[in-house]
């Protein structure tokens, strides 16, 4: 679990994580310890997130800790019992020895096969931020994407999108966690050392600015092979 999968289930809370993370905790303005309050079935409790934690005061120093925890108990712990529940039955049905080989995405295209993703339908249906269509970035983007092979191409879409399945009416049905809503691409503008990242509850390709084709297209490969976080540095 990582804090940036709670951006479609929470992204206010999300922001708050990030916010910590890049900023000095004392900028909160208030003390943190290793305790989260949760709810389940109905009832709020304070839970510790380790040993002692209602003692322990979130710092600087033990801060990624904190949200490794808080994260892990938000969308498990505190679920625990229905996550065992549902898994019993599950596994009941499909021996878990048999796919614990494939990952989230390995698993979708196994039983949903490869999309056919149409490029063109795609570039007609995406917004621009800080870029524009005209940009040599894009111009790059949409070259590298055609290049791709299609089973390249359907982890392009899980990696934007969180999922491999093309839209019934094509990508201008494409829907986000508040409905529709297109693809985009943002201008990363940190340095051309970072990958490509994704926002899949927004369907956002942040792109940084690359100084040549060829650099954009293998660090767009390797984010979409590699890179399940959607963050990181090349």
């Amino acid at each position: 679990v990582r804090y940036q999968d709670l951006e479609s289930e929470d992204p206010e809370y999300y922001k708050s994580l990030d916010f910590l993370l890049n900023n000095p905790v004392e900028s909160i303005g208030m003390d943190l310890t290793f305790t989260l309050e949760v709810e389940e079935f109905g009832v709020l409790s304070t839970r510790p997130l380790k040993e002692g934690g209602d003692k322990i005061i979130v710092t600087d120093e033990n801060k990624d800790e904190y949200v490794k925890l808080v994260c892990q108990m938000k969308m498990t712990g505190s679920i625990r019992r229905q996550l065992d529940a549902f898994l019993e039955g599950f596994y009941d049905v499909i021996p878990k020895q048999l796919i614990a080989m494939f990952n989230e995405q390995e698993m979708e295209l196994l039983i949903s096969g490869l999309p056919d993703v149409d490029i063109d339908d795609l570039a007609a249906n995406t917004d621009y931020r800080s870029y524009n269509k005209n940009s040599k970035e894009i111009q790059w983007f949409w070259r590298a994407l055609r290049s791709l092979e299609p089973e390249d191409r359907a982890k392009f879409l899980q990696f934007v999108t969180g999922t491999s399945k093309v839209p019934l009416n094509g990508f201008a049905s494409l829907e986000g966690m508040n409905g529709v809503q297109k693809f985009s691409i943002h201008m990363d503008s940190r340095g051309g050392n970072r990958l490509p990242a994704a926002h899949t509850c927004f369907n956002q390709l942040d792109l940084p600015q690359y100084d040549s084709y060829e650099k954009l297209r293998e660090s767009l490969l390797l984010a979409i092979r590699e890179c399940t976080e959607g963050f990181g540095f090349a």
